[in-house]
């Protein structure tokens, strides 16, 4: 079941991953951070450490330090370029996106009892045209959403382990934050806390590039008759 949540781009799909599927995702993710081990990104200019830890999978990983918000092909620990996206997660890409071209990152954060992530956009990618995909895995979240503006109104609801959002459309850009984890909510984590998995697509598409050629380009027939 979709369910579509005020503005038009965004769409929650509540346990689009049962139990078993949830279990598998989670398996995949053992070997990403096996490669890939979490770090404690830090805000720009600051270097005050964030309070989520995280990870990529993907061609590009988004990473944060003083030197600002970007894209990067390879850890900022380990120097390795990130581990593949398993196919469980692009085969939900493909599922639920309805964009015609892969994703090119998977970002991996993790919340601990006390972690939370402040209102922000999501930006640093070339073509807002596609779209931004989430997975809720472990304890509950509340999640909290506005408009394209920092000011606007908000509103808020609870994300729990299996439900798939996607911010496409009028929301891609919207202004979203977590305010709290609800601890002990679910029991896939045995750690506790909640993982959250945001596919994105970074660059411009090669379809979406070819597309903006073959528009400059006047057609055969119109070139002839000029």
């Amino acid at each position: 079941m979709t369910l579509q949540i005020g503005r038009s781009g965004l769409r929650l799909y509540p346990e689009y991953f049962g139990r078993k599927a949830q279990d598998a995702v989670l398996a995949a993710l053992r070997g990403v951070l096996a490669a890939a081990p979490l770090f404690t990104p830090r805000m720009p200019k600051s270097g005050r450490p964030m309070s989520v830890a995280m990870s990529n999978c993907g061609p590009l990983g988004w990473i944060s330090d003083e030197r600002g918000y970007r894209y990067e092909p390879a850890h900022p620990r380990t120097g390795q370029p990130w581990p593949a996206i398993p196919d469980i997660l692009t085969a939900l890409w493909s599922d639920v996106a309805q964009y015609r071209d892969p994703p090119e990152a998977c970002l991996i954060n993790y919340y601990g009892a006390a972690a939370k992530m402040g209102l922000h956009q999501d930006r640093d990618e070339a073509d807002f045209s596609a779209p931004v995909v989430s997975l809720s895995l472990g304890d509950s979240c509340l999640f909290r959403i506005g408009g394209a503006r920092r000011g606007d109104p908000t509103r808020s609801f609870r994300l729990n382990s299996g439900d798939v959002l996607v911010l496409g459309g009028d929301a891609r850009l919207a202004f979203h934050g977590v305010d709290r984890i609800y601890s002990n909510t679910s029991t896939l984590l045995a750690e506790g806390g909640r993982i959250n998995l945001t596919m994105r697509r970074v660059s411009r598409a090669p379809s979406e590039i070819a597309g903006v050629r073959g528009a400059s380009q006047p057609a055969a027939s119109e070139a002839v008759n000029r």
